[in-house]
């Protein structure tokens, strides 16, 4: 009797499923952004819809379920998008690549075709190999309901989770006790040290100390981006489980229709945000129209966090206009405004990439702004700045171009320009607002230095600002030593009274003798080595206005 029973009730289980006419799953992964529901009616059209609670449904046809996997790949028009610049195509896009993230698809867009893409909050989850090649797609700033939702988001299907069992950390461990899945992106936070307490009309009362690193299985340390920091205590620790197969972004010709929202610090985020390890953005570009007398600033249109191993090549972007604002100090500032961002990130190149307009004009803000960041490389980039907020630890340009903003870096390990042209107000900039601080190593070898790209000016290769009176959070460090081999100073546009190049800007004016007493004191610059230095004026090269403060550094000179 038991046995007819169970029987029965299988047999009533399939009567049940092959009577019904949906199938319905979640499309997104826990921790995601998107809920999409994705559903299968046979009597019914692959259709977008969006429920009350703005929930997209997606229902796919059989037909067309087996069509898009025997081809590989779906694309926004399979999804209804239309692609005449004009309707919204958000909720078709998100669809596509829901239902591909499911499937494992390739997406596709249709080359020449024109996406809208409105104020609305919606943002497609990109987890599989996309190709953009020639489309384009409008996207409208002018009235958005959430200026902090991507657009697009390229993210793991692995989850993160938290190690509790490791209490400490110290600078240059090599190995953390932890079994792990494979390798990991590890973040480690101490919400009871400070650091980085920023400086000047944009002050504040710094960041909770911070770290990030890669290990293997076996939790063995990527010696190339060490640990840098010692850790007595630890409030946060997660790993990251790293994806093993590349993601490919390709092609796609973007455009903002900048936002006329009031000048002030409410950054918009209506981007591409990469967060998943080993991903190559290959061929894309983007453009910005609309911008007027006003607008607030952007927080990078590539925005790159928590992930490594990303490469961004072949693409062009565009600098954002600069707009003034009150800062912290109850004083006009200038407010940051991005096309690149890149935070808490470890080996990002950017390879063969240029912006549209002219990086000498200094309308526009420099693209590029980083924090907490690890082996960042520009290599054939034509750009109007590096700039490393935060905190870099190693990093290189070379065979690039760099415009009116120039270099701008604190940081550790060793920094390398190579082959590169200059054209900043000085070659380097230790920014003054977080320390002016590079605890390392500065190699500048096979360059060419324009001071103010040009305009007539006194100049000087390193640039900085030191009072020793304010707490950064650290010690406060100059490069312990500088290198420089085959570098020509074209300073042929100098003003009058010039007396040549100055090796060091005048870090601190009120350091003119011994009674100066630093409350927090600089670690200055041991050696720096000198080698086939050509400067266009005929003059020599300094050591600085303030020859006291660097006194004793060791200036070594090669013909």
């Amino acid at each position: 009797m038991k046995t007819y029973v169970t029987h029965l009730m299988q047999y009533a289980l399939l009567l049940l499923l092959l009577l019904c006419p949906v199938l319905m799953t979640q499309a997104q992964t826990k921790g995601q952004q998107e809920e999409v529901v994705i559903t299968s009616q046979k009597k019914q059209k692959t259709r977008v819809s969006t429920s009350e609670q703005g929930v997209l449904q997606v229902n796919v046809a059989p037909a067309d379920a087996r069509k898009f996997k025997a081809a590989g790949q779906v694309s926004y028009a399979d999804f209804g998008a239309k692609a005449d610049g004009k309707t919204d195509a958000m909720d078709a896009i998100a669809a596509t690549h829901a239902y591909a993230n499911q499937h494992g698809l390739r997406v596709k867009a249709t080359d020449g075709a024109q996406y809208y893409i409105g104020g609305q909050q919606r943002t497609a989850v990109i987890q599989t190999d996309t190709d953009f090649g020639t489309a384009s797609f409008i996207i409208d700033d002018t009235d958005v309901q959430n200026r902090n939702a991507s657009v697009f988001t390229v993210s793991s299907g692995l989850q993160p989770f938290k190690l509790e069992n490791i209490k400490t950390l110290k600078r240059n461990q090599q190995k953390i006790e932890a079994n792990l899945p494979g390798p990991c992106l590890i973040t480690v936070t101490n919400a009871h040290v400070k650091q980085y307490i920023r400086y000047g009309l944009n002050q504040n009362n710094g960041t909770s100390q911070t770290d990030i690193f890669v290990v293997d299985q076996s939790g063995k340390v990527d010696m190339d981006a060490p640990i840098i920091w010692d850790f007595d205590q630890i409030t946060d620790l997660t790993a990251l489980p790293i994806d093993e197969k590349p993601l490919k972004i390709t092609g796609g010709i973007f455009t903002t229709i900048a936002n006329k929202a009031e000048s002030k610090y409410t950054y918009y985020s209506r981007n591409i945000a990469i967060k998943r390890s080993n991903v190559l953005v290959d061929g894309l570009r983007h453009h910005i129209k609309g911008e007027g007398d006003h607008g607030a600033p952007y927080g990078g249109f590539l925005n790159i966090s928590q992930c490594a191993y990303v490469t961004v090549q072949n693409t062009i972007l565009t600098g954002h206009r600069t707009y003034q604002t009150i800062g912290a100090a109850g004083k006009p500032v200038s407010m940051g405004s991005y096309d690149l961002s890149v935070n808490r990130a470890l080996n990002v190149s950017f390879i063969n990439c240029s912006q549209t307009n002219d990086i000498n004009d200094g309308k526009y803000w420099g693209i590029l702004g980083s924090n907490f960041c690890k082996n960042l490389l520009y290599d054939n980039c034509t750009f109007s700045r590096f700039d490393a907020h935060m905190g870099v630890a190693n990093a290189t340009i070379r065979n690039s171009t760099l415009g009116h903003m120039g270099i701008n870096a604190i940081g550790s390990g060793v920094l390398t320009i190579e082959n590169s042209t200059i054209r900043g107000r000085s070659f380097v900039n230790l920014r003054s607002d977080y320390g002016s601080t590079w605890q390392g190593e500065l190699i500048i070898r096979d360059c060419v230095f324009v001071p103010a790209g040009g305009r007539p000016t006194s100049a000087s290769l390193i640039s900085g600002s030191y009072s020793g009176q304010h707490d950064f959070g650290y010690t406060c460090y100059m490069p312990e030593r500088i290198t420089i081999e085959n570098l020509r100073i074209d300073d042929s546009q100098h003003p009058e009274g010039y007396q040549g190049p100055a090796l060091f800007t005048n870090f601190n004016p009120k350091m003119t003798d011994a009674t100066y007493q630093e409350k927090y004191p600089y670690v200055l610059t041991k050696e720096v080595a000198l080698k086939n230095v050509t400067i266009a004026s005929g003059k020599s090269l300094r050591v600085s206005d303030n020859p006291y403060m660097f006194k004793a550094v060791q200036i070594n000179t090669q013909p």
